[in-house]
This record gives structure tokens, C-alpha cells and sequence, in this order.
């Protein structure tokens, strides 16, 4: 990996600067979506680019573990060191095809795609009104973007494919930092994990464990986030009593109202109402979708169950 050149470094300065005028210049985090085969790249012999990548960025970068086929690049830090390191992976990437057409593997060299993981409840000002906001990215930019319709497995998050030359992805993901960066994620966040299936929750004593055959397994991110809901969730405190896919022993039932903005209802329904589906499944609540009223931009979300069911549904929700 030849970096920086002055063409690399005349291209990630105009990106930083972009952001930094803006006064958008705090910290940053950045998470990418990418095959094994593309996250050895990155990574390189022995590690050595992405020690590169890492020393000249100066940004934090973790990759997850490598022992399924989807990996996640998460980048931390300030704006110009996060897209630092983000344009040094973008250019690494390009390196990769034009070294593979050189080889005649293709006959032309096919555009850079690279996959964004954005909290669901930020894709709607991603979106903008009508589709509006993405509309304009992609006039202004000469990328293509595609925000998926799901949720990714088991989180409240989703992917956002962005495909075209090095320039014009760069610049795209500047609008799209600029956006999550005015526009922060509602609520706690069930962060996406490749490869990662939760089946059955058991709850107890403010821990989460996934059961996996006939152990149960610590699991951080819903420990984390039933720990959050003990102190900002509108619920009283969980028993701690153990409880297995969100059937609580208690018979007592209560109901929560949601007001959920339009352009993620789908996400949360899923296609054929497979998320939905899902969530009541892993929650053990009831959970009610409103039609949708004229001139509101909102749909009212009823969810019924113990206290421990909605609070578990309401952070599976995503809200």
C-alpha cells in the first residue's frame, strides 16, 4: 500500500477540511461492513497496513474477530482522523481492483463499494422527507447509496451501501457524517455482530445471556442495554427473576405508547412482518402498529406485556 501520496493526501485534506468548516470537527464514529477477503486487504501482511492506516490517521480503528465471513471496521476519533483512515481504506480498496484488472480478471475496473452500519433511528434524516435528503447526496456527489430496507440481524442498525469512484465516495460519506453528526441515534442501540445469532434471552439479575445448546452465554450488548433501561426507560425496576424469551412469571401486564416516525416503521415491520415477528417472539409483549394518520409523520406503537417484556421490546425496537 503506497500512502500517503500527494495525491492521497490532496484528497483526504479537502475531505477533512469540508467537515471542519462546518464546525463539525468532534469525535467521530465510523463503522464499515466489509467480506473477510476485503478485511485482509485492509489489514495486510502481517499487519502492516493497517498499522499504517492506524499511525497516519492517528484515528482508533478495531476490527471484530475474523471467524465469520462479515467482519466490521469500526473507526474512532476526530472528524479529519476518522476520514483520514476511511479515505486511506476507500484508496486501498480501489488499489485492490486495479490491481485485479491489470490481471484480466474483469474487463473493466468496477466501482468501490463499501457498506456503512448506521443506527435505524438515524437513517430517517438520512433519508430526508419523501426521500429528499439521499436524493441530493447522490445529484451532488455522483454516488450511488442504498439504505437497506431490514434492520441487520439481531440490532437495531442497518446498512448503508455506497458504490462509485474514490472521489465521489468520500464525498459522500462526508454529507452522511454530517447528517449522523447533527442528527444523533434516539435511544440505546443494539450494535449489529456478524455471525452472531441470540435464539432464547435469558434475563436474571441484571444480566443478559444468549443460550447456545445447553449453556447460556454472557451477552454484552443486551446486558448493556438492560442496564440503560433501569435508568431511562419509563418502567419500574425488572424483578430478578430469571426469565427465558421475555415470559416473565408474574402476570402482571402494562402497556407503553410509542410514537414511531414513518420511514422506519418498515424497518421495524420487516419484510412480511419477519422483524416484527421477531421482536415479539424475543420480548414476549404485544405489540400494536397504528394505521397511519393523514398529515402526521408519526404512527403510534402499542406495546403490552410485564414491565420486563416492554422494556426488553422498546430497546429490540430501537427507540
Amino acid at each position: 500500500m503506497h500512502l500517503p501520496t500527494a495525491e492521497t493526501s490532496n484528497r483526504m485534506t479537502s475531505a477533512d477540511q469540508s467537515l471542519t468548516d462546518r464546525g463539525l470537527n468532534v469525535t467521530l464514529t465510523l463503522r464499515l461492513l466489509m467480506h473477510g477477503k476485503e478485511v485482509g486487504s485492509i489489514i495486510g501482511k502481517k499487519g502492516e497496513t493497517i498499522k499504517r492506516i492506524r499511525e497516519e490517521s492517528s484515528a482508533r480503528i478495531i476490527i471484530s474477530e475474523g471467524s465469520c465471513p462479515e467482519r466490521i471496521i469500526t473507526m474512532t476519533g476526530s472528524t479529519d482522523t476518522v476520514f483520514r483512515a476511511f479515505t486511506m481504506i476507500v484508496l486501498k480498496l480501489e488499489e485492490d481492483l486495479a490491481t485485479t484488472s491489470l490481471n484480466g480478471l474483469v474487463a473493466s475496473k468496477p466501482p468501490v463499494t463499501l457498506r456503512l452500519v448506521i443506527p435505524a433511528s438515524q437513517c430517517g434524516s438520512l433519508i430526508g422527507k419523501g426521500g429528499s435528503k439521499i436524493k441530493e447526496i447522490r445529484e451532488s456527489t455522483g454516488a450511488q447509496v442504498q439504505v437497506a430496507g431490514d434492520l441487520l440481524p439481531n440490532s437495531t442498525e442497518r446498512a448503508v451501501t455506497v458504490s462509485g469512484t474514490p472521489e465521489a465516495i468520500i464525498e459522500c460519506v462526508r454529507h452522511i457524517c454530517t447528517i449522523i453528526l447533527e442528527s444523533p441515534p434516539k435511544g440505546a442501540t443494539i450494535p449489529y455482530r456478524p455471525g452472531l445469532s441470540m435464539g432464547t434471552i435469558l434475563l436474571s439479575n441484571n444480566q443478559a445471556y444468549a443460550l447456545q445448546g445447553h449453556y447460556a452465554l454472557p451477552h454484552p450488548d443486551l446486558t448493556k442495554l438492560q442496564q440503560l433501561s433501569l435508568h431511562q426507560l419509563p418502567f419500574s425496576p425488572l424483578s430478578h427473576a430469571s426469565v427465558v424469551s421475555g415470559i416473565e412469571p408474574s402476570p402482571k401486564s402494562t402497556s407503553q405508547e410509542l410514537l414511531i416516525p414513518n420511514d422506519l416503521i418498515g424497518c421495524i415491520i420487516g419484510r412480511q412482518g419477519s422483524k416484527i415477528s421477531e421482536i415479539r417472539q424475543m420480548s414476549g409483549a404485544q405489540i400494536k402498529i397504528g394505521n397511519q394518520t393523514e398529515g402526521s409523520s408519526e404512527r403510534l406503537v402499542t406495546i403490552t406485556g410485564s414491565p420486563l417484556s416492554l422494556s426488553l421490546a422498546q430497546y429490540l425496537i430501537g427507540t
